[in-house]
């Protein structure tokens, strides 16, 4: 249960020096099932040390800079957690006592807003809202016998996210460094139905390996959040790099002169669009409204083509190319439409796609048997609610035989 308590609380502004060596931090990074791995990789070339694979979440050190980095430049990140206290709590006056006794002047004092999140999997505490509760109570007490105030009430925008974790008799604390959740990038404007999530989008570029060295396709994009994502990895360009606002800005030590270093480093690494990207849609709305979110993802002039085209018509530019699908796919539709949506994929692909490298991901466990094609690599994924396979096809030009590349195979595994 996600239970939210949000409180005021006055907080001082420190500015460090830009130059300063600051002290390591232990950060955990969260992000959807699945894309574990692929985080990993992003915060090791980050600079992030002893990096640790997490369900859902990712654990690292580094500094200051790589807590800025981290929230400006990773794309396959929801939220950027600093861990300030882990304790055990066996009651709620226990909570409440442990939760009194962290040094919160070294994060707060009584000038601006905080929130707390309560997540609990306990016997004990088997409501988050009353775990929040105490939570609350132990920070305003702390603050009202050092200062004689107990914070105001602000239940819309809190300066400072508190995360609270609790499993059994474990709880954990963290700094919400990152305000709002990572996936929202600003370029939504619109949306078709059912839009793939933005960190889902770059998790699955990532991990198929695409870099900007082929052309990209995609021949049902939607709202072109796929687009998007392949325009900004391929040039570079940090997925924040448009957003005003971030947690860590009302934190008191806030270093405005290191965040501004941090904007202008990853500026200077912005390189040209010198791929084609394209994509296709047959529904005129989802051209529409990828256009408006191209341009709202400040694209509109990098070359990133959309047409409105059926993919049974579409020809793709000459190999070797890539291509990267979330098929739409309607529960009401009866089996034989779906069977016979989906053959149409895997004959469309064999007949005008060889020499391309294709990513198909889909809920439809059953309907991608109909592709006709066997995979050559999957993965696991979430799209919402939904359990997906994101799956690769190798289509070969005809130097190889079918036995040898699975053409008129369908496996599922």
């Amino acid at each position: 249960m996600f239970i939210k308590i949000i409180i005021s609380i006055k907080v001082r502004t420190i500015v460090q020096a830009a130059g300063e060596k600051y002290s390591t931090l232990k950060l955990i990074l969260k992000t959807l099932q699945g894309l574990e791995s692929v985080l990993a990789e992003e915060v090791q070339a980050l600079g992030g040390s002893a990096v640790k694979i997490l369900k859902r979440a990712v654990a690292c050190e580094g500094d200051l800079r790589l807590l800025y980095r981290a929230n400006l430049e990773l794309r396959t990140a929801l939220r950027v957690l600093m861990p300030v206290a882990e304790f055990r709590a066996r009651t709620p006056e226990e909570l409440y006592q442990k939760m009194y006794r962290i040094e919160w002047s070294d994060y707060l004092t009584v000038d601006k807003t905080f929130a707390i999140d309560a997540v609990t999997k306990s016997e004990i505490f088997t409501h988050s809202k009353y775990a929040a509760l105490k939570a609350k109570d132990a920070i305003a007490d702390h603050f009202r016998d050092r200062t004689g105030k107990r914070p105001d009430v602000n239940v819309d925008y809190p300066h400072l996210r508190i995360h609270l974790h609790i499993n059994a008799d474990a709880c954990s604390v963290a700094l919400d460094s990152s305000g709002d959740s990572l996936h929202q990038r600003g370029y939504r404007a619109n949306s078709v139905e059912a839009p793939l999530n933005e960190v889902l989008a770059a998790g699955m570029i990532l991990h198929a390996g695409w870099q900007g060295e082929r052309s990209f396709v995609d021949p049902m994009c939607g709202s072109g959040t796929l687009l998007i994502e392949a325009a900004m990895l391929a040039k570079k360009m940090p997925p924040q790099l448009h957003r005003q606002s971030f947690g860590f800005m009302t934190w008191h030590n806030f270093n405005a002169r290191l965040w501004e270093d941090v904007v202008d480093k990853a500026q200077a690494q912005i390189q040209p669009l010198n791929c084609k990207i394209l994509g296709f849609d047959k529904d005129p709305k989802a051209v529409r409204i990828s256009g408006q979110n191209i341009f709202s993802a400040h694209l509109e002039r990098q070359g990133i083509l959309v047409e409105k085209q059926a993919f049974e018509k579409l020809v793709p530019p000459a190999p070797p190319g890539f291509l990267m699908m979330n098929p739409p796919y309607d529960e009401r539709l009866k089996e034989e439409d779906i069977t016979g949506f989906y053959k149409m994929i895997g004959d469309r692909l064999k007949q005008a796609f060889a020499g391309y490298e294709a990513w198909i991901i889909s809920s439809n466990m059953e309907a991608l048997k109909h592709l006709g094609l066997k995979p050559d690599k999957k993965l696991n994924l979430y799209n919402g609610a939904l359990e997906c396979k994101l799956q690769q096809y190798e289509l070969y030009a005809g130097s190889k035989t079918k036995s040898e590349v699975g053409s008129t195979k369908s496996e599922v595994e």
